[in-house]
């Protein structure tokens, strides 16, 4: 270990060494000790007896592939750390180590050789954490992904297969039964020609209705065209085109998001905006994305009519519970503002949590391609 400062007369440590010696010796965080060339401990901090479990009596002397596993040892780890700190400068490594009592722990490790003046190897300084805790955390993000990515898809292919069903059944039966209904009219007379006339014309809405649903269950392209353009192509043929509202879209993305947190957002905004149609009575929509805090900070506001009420509601509207438990759901929040004249904001927040490129095509999943997109009406009700 260098000197920070002079020596003290009569060889006594200088104050600033003493004060560095009483650091390194007392800090309870870091396993911080030395070994001699051959890989014996040397000296034992309280931050290695606490991690390691081991007092200084116990451990000086031995050589430190004690703490290592067993199939470790087999592998020769331990030397081969050392002969890799002397090529290198340095060797960093985690992975597991063991404790007297026999538990193993995570540790992050870092081995350092000490050369004298004359470039003599004198020994290694060797900086232990217990990363065990961080290492469990990191391993609980990552089943939260490998889980949220498989609930996306399992949504996803739930939508479609729903999809399909109406559009291949429910539909096509409603169809004959609408036409049906026609020959009917035509051969009865008064007054029974009216009142099936009038039936075609609840079933010819209800399969509106179903048409528009299988339109809003298809996957939203995200896979073909990202978030960006998925957003705006929706913008264009359903908010602008089919109900005739001014839109506007902002995005300020540092990268493409995840598929699964780019299909979180395109249906929380998917269902916001069919909100700003069915309620808002407003005249244009605006809606931002933007990068923020390892996420994606999305807005959707309209300039309706707003009513302090609608914020009660996100209690029990069944949409806005959807929203906001998608969010929740990926690991966000949701919120919703609005005001009498000054019209409704949703705001919410979604980390990015990438984890690989949703399965295509997922297990089961019909051929988007086989709906008759081009019949549905662009007007949800």
């Amino acid at each position: 270990m260098t000197r920070n400062g002079p020596a003290a007369p009569g060889g006594a440590l200088a104050p600033t060494e003493t004060a560095f010696t009483l650091l390194v010796t007392s800090v309870l965080d870091y396993g911080i000790f030395m070994l001699d060339p051959a890989g014996r401990v040397t000296t034992w901090n309280a931050g290695a007896e606490r991690i390691k479990g081991y007092r200084a009596a116990d451990i000086i002397g031995r050589h430190f592939s004690t703490f290592y596993p067993p199939e470790d040892i087999a592998a020769r780890k331990p030397h081969l750390e050392l002969e890799a700190a002397i090529a290198e400068g340095r060797l960093e490594d985690e992975g597991w180590r063991i404790r007297k009592d026999g538990s193993r722990f995570w540790a992050n490790v870092v081995i350092t050789p000490l050369f004298d003046e004359t470039g003599e190897l004198r020994g290694f300084g060797k900086v232990t954490r217990d990363m065990t805790e961080r290492r469990a955390a990191e391993q609980a993000l990552t089943e939260r992904r490998r889980l949220f990515t498989h609930l996306v898809q399992a949504q996803e292919l739930e939508r479609r297969r729903i999809a399909w069903d109406v559009h291949d059944d429910s539909i096509q039966a409603m169809v004959a039964v609408g036409m049906r209904l026609q020959l009917l009219a035509d051969q009865a007379g008064e007054p029974y020609a009216h009142e099936l006339a009038q039936l075609d014309a609840s079933v010819r809405e209800a399969v509106g209705r179903l048409r528009n649903l299988t339109f809003r269950l298809q996957p939203p392209g995200i896979d073909r065209h990202g978030l960006v353009e998925s957003l705006s192509q929706h913008l264009d043929e359903v908010v602008a085109d089919g109900w005739g509202l001014t839109r506007f879209l902002e995005h300020d993305l540092e990268r493409e998001p995840a598929p699964e947190t780019a299909i979180t957002i395109f249906r929380i905004v998917q269902e916001a905006l069919l909100n700003v149609h069915k309620h808002a009575r407003a005249n244009s929509v605006r809606v931002s994305i933007a990068s923020a805090d390892r996420g994606l900070l999305v807005r959707v506001t309209d300039d309706g009519t707003g009513h302090q009420a609608v914020a009660r509601r996100a209690q029990e509207h069944f949409g806005l519970m959807e929203m906001r438990e998608r969010a929740e759901t990926a690991g966000g929040w949701w919120t919703l503002r609005s005001e009498p004249g000054r019209g409704t904001t949703v705001e919410f927040w979604v980390p990015d949590l990438p984890s690989g490129v949703l399965d295509e095509p997922l297990p089961g999943s019909p051929d988007p391609r086989s709906f008759d997109s081009r019949t549905a009406p662009q007007e949800p009700e």
